[in-house]
């Protein structure tokens, strides 16, 4: 399983990603719901991340297959 890091650091190139070539998308991070946990005190190890990187790439493969521009 990936490290911590290693998932935060794919997690804030792919944020970057959807910010600068998707911005219509960006403003729908806050309402992810994976990011609001809803315990007091979280568990907030490598399975965490992982989904949260996962629902990511989940939103904007979605988003890319619902938008496509046709040539």
């Amino acid at each position: 399983m990936k490290r911590i890091q290693t998932l935060t650091n794919e997690i804030n190139k792919l944020t970057l990603k959807i910010e600068e070539e998707y911005p219509e998308l960006y403003k729908y991070l806050d309402e992810n719901p994976i990011t609001m946990p809803n315990a007091e005190h979280p568990d907030m190890g490598n399975k965490v991340f992982a989904e949260y990187l996962a629902s990511l790439k989940d939103l904007l493969e979605h988003h890319i297959e619902t938008h496509k521009t046709k040539a």
